[in-house]
């Protein structure tokens, strides 16, 4: 139930205070550390290391028994990162006639390019233009300095597409306009002090160093699209959650409607706001398949990738709301 007082924090001493919207004040939450060498998780192995997304889902499976949640999920990364032109579209960030070209010029594909189609290629080179100094994780929020393409590259290049969003931030802070990366440099600050993981409980001499993400683990990405996986869980007599921030580049909300469609559910009732204190907080949709199996998917107006951290307070309520079974 902390979360980090960055107004107050300062240096290399991080300040915690009370989150007043954590999700523990409503469910017993475990924080799972998974697949196995990511935070304070480690092997006594080395072989116990080598994991894949089939592993990591199996040895995770337990937590599936009856419902999920999931934010800004990714379901096919070709297909998800495909759906940052339409969005970047809906959102005036391409203009009209740039997107018709290009979705015709590339014939909707835009990651698997065909090398000698000259006219997609510049297309999709003037959209990386529009698009290079966005913040894919929201997109109205300033962009780091140090995450800024490089803009001596006048050809086409498919990083806009592809940039991972999770950023190393362990820089020093100066004096520079805000961005939000530079918050999550307190996280190494505080899980990496020795008094910290003792008080944790962290055995002694199994992680060298934390780090928010650990992207040397030995991991296979062996599932290319994991609808063929929710088309499965919609034949259990699971509830499903499913929660979109609209300011989300990186994985956008279109997406993940589209991958939801494809599932073949019965509509329940119309798109429609929801509120949080009178105030609209997004917008949800209700699917259900044979009376056993209900899904609701909802935007978090104004949240970026990771919804919670960008609009606590309403994602509280949405799902104070849902583990009720109200209606949001």
């Amino acid at each position: 139930p902390l979360q980090f007082d960055y107004s107050n924090s300062s240096g290399n001493r991080p300040v915690l205070k009370l989150n007043p919207y954590s999700w523990t004040k409503i469910a017993n939450i475990i924080f799972l550390d998974a697949p196995v060498g990511t935070g304070f998780s480690y092997a006594t192995t080395w072989t116990a290391y080598d994991n894949s997304d089939t592993s990591s889902a199996a040895q995770t499976y337990e937590f599936l028994r009856k419902g999920y949640v999931l934010g800004n999920p990714v379901t096919c990364e070709v297909k998800d990162i495909s759906q940052r032109i339409p969005y970047g579209h809906k959102t005036a960030l391409i203009s009209d006639e740039l997107y018709e070209a290009t979705k015709t010029d590339c014939n909707g594909d835009y990651v698997n390019v065909d090398p000698t189609n000259g006219a997609c290629l510049t297309d999709l080179e003037m959209v990386s233009i529009c698009l290079e100094k966005i913040y894919l994780a929201q997109i109205l929020e300033p962009m780091c300095s140090f995450l800024s393409p490089n803009h001596t590259k006048l050809k086409w290049s498919r990083s806009i597409l592809q940039e991972n969003i999770i950023n190393v931030v362990s820089m020093p802070l100066q004096s520079r306009p805000w961005c939000r990366n530079y918050n999550y440099l307190y996280s190494y600050i505080w899980a990496n002090d020795r008094n910290v993981q003792e008080a944790l409980h962290i055995r002694e001499g199994t992680k060298p160093e934390w780090d928010r993400c650990n992207e040397s683990l030995s991991y296979t990405k062996d599932v290319l699209n994991s609808v063929v996986y929710h088309r499965y869980l919609s034949k259990t007599s699971l509830r499903a959650l499913i929660y979109s921030g609209d300011h989300d580049l990186a994985i956008p909300y279109i997406g993940t409607l589209d991958w939801i469609r494809s599932l073949n559910l019965t509509l329940l009732g119309p798109w429609a706001p929801w509120f949080v204190n009178g105030q609209v907080a997004g917008y949800s949709i209700l699917y259900s398949k044979n009376n056993k199996y209900d899904l609701t998917y909802t935007t978090i107006k104004g949240g970026g990738h990771t919804a919670p951290e960008y609009k606590p307070k309403e994602c509280f309520s949405m799902v104070d709301r849902w583990f009720s079974y109200y209606p949001l």
